[in-house]
């Protein structure tokens, strides 16, 4: 049976429009279509495509419900016996809080590779056609699998990946658990495993029959942080909050103090660093639960928890 590769386009910058070749900021993300992306790169001709456009936004703008169809149109694509693989066409604001969502909520055996661009498709020199290029290259290898992000010719694993600068072409790193790998001259140098995690069960379900997603967010823990957004939030009627501390995940005691509050109340709390790279180790202060993974994806793991609660 002949094997195709799915690509599901959600906007970002690689479909972005500019007011002329040399503008790489002011443009428009979310403006080309993904068929039309595809057409303009011949090295794509030979390979089986079906394309769908999910959504077309820019993704800072990524909403639950777009997650929720992506992650239902992916689910019904890695069924289908002739799929070889996804590449999802995607901005890299919240790129790698897709990828750790689709991560968890599918524990995909077939690779799921984000692709993404720093500029816009009319710049003069545009990093989109190769970084696509280099996703069909990876969604292509043997033993690939698990969601992964593609830039700059790095291979970034779900859990890892993380933007570290505002407008580089190589705009993302994996911290110090390094990348998967690299694509060079059209092949996958591999140096660690592909991305694995446990299948979720009913969580993919829960998530389409959820009429509404667990309101959570993120609070930062700093010189001088007060404990009151805390309570605002509590009185809103927030489900969930992650910590953001400092260090080891050290937390501010009058932050502490609130969170401490909200969690008598009812409210789901997990802890993360503000430091780019390492995890927390050990038990810091306290007993909030600690996780491994930057604030936004513990944002991520705390939703999907609520929902399969």
């Amino acid at each position: 049976m002949a094997q195709r590769i799915v690509v599901l386009g959600t906007g970002g910058t690689i479909a972005g429009r500019g007011a002329d070749a040399s503008d790489h900021l002011g443009y428009k993300a979310g403006e080309v279509a993904v068929k039309d992306l595809l057409a303009d790169i011949p090295l794509l001709a030979g390979v089986s495509v079906s394309s769908e456009q999910v959504a077309q936004i820019d993704s800072k703008d990524l909403s639950f419900d777009v997650l929720r169809k992506l992650a239902a149109r992916c689910a019904e694509a890695l069924a289908q016996d002739d799929v070889q693989a996804i590449v999802i066409t995607h901005g890299t604001d919240t790129i790698e809080e897709t990828a750790w969502f689709l991560q968890r909520v599918l524990a995909p055996a077939k690779p799921i590779v984000l692709a993404c661009a720093m500029r816009p498709a009319t710049a003069i020199s545009p990093d989109g056609p190769q970084n696509l290029v280099d996703a069909f290259t990876v969604a292509r290898h043997p033993g690939a699998r698990g969601a992964v992000v593609v830039c700059a010719g790095q291979v970034h694993g779900a859990a890892d990946v993380r933007k570290v600068h505002p407008h580089r072409l190589d705009a993302f790193g994996s911290g110090d658990a390094g990348s998967v790998g690299y694509v060079e001259a059209g092949h996958v140098r591999q140096l660690r495993a592909w991305p694995q995690t446990r299948p979720q069960g009913t969580l993919a379900a829960r998530i389409q029959a959820a009429s509404e997603w667990p309101w959570v967010e993120i609070v930062t823990s700093g010189a001088g942080a007060d404990g009151r957004v805390v309570d605002a939030l509590v009185a809103a009627g927030v489900r969930g909050l992650v910590a953001a501390g400092t260090g080891n995940g050290s937390l501010n005691s009058e932050l502490e103090s609130a969170l401490r509050r909200a969690e008598e109340k009812g409210v789901r709390l997990a802890r993360a660093s503000r430091c780019l790279d390492g995890t927390i180790v050990g038990t810091p202060t306290g007993a909030l639960r600690a996780s491994a993974l930057t604030p936004a994806k513990a944002r991520i793991d705390l939703v999907l928890d609520l929902l399969a609660a």
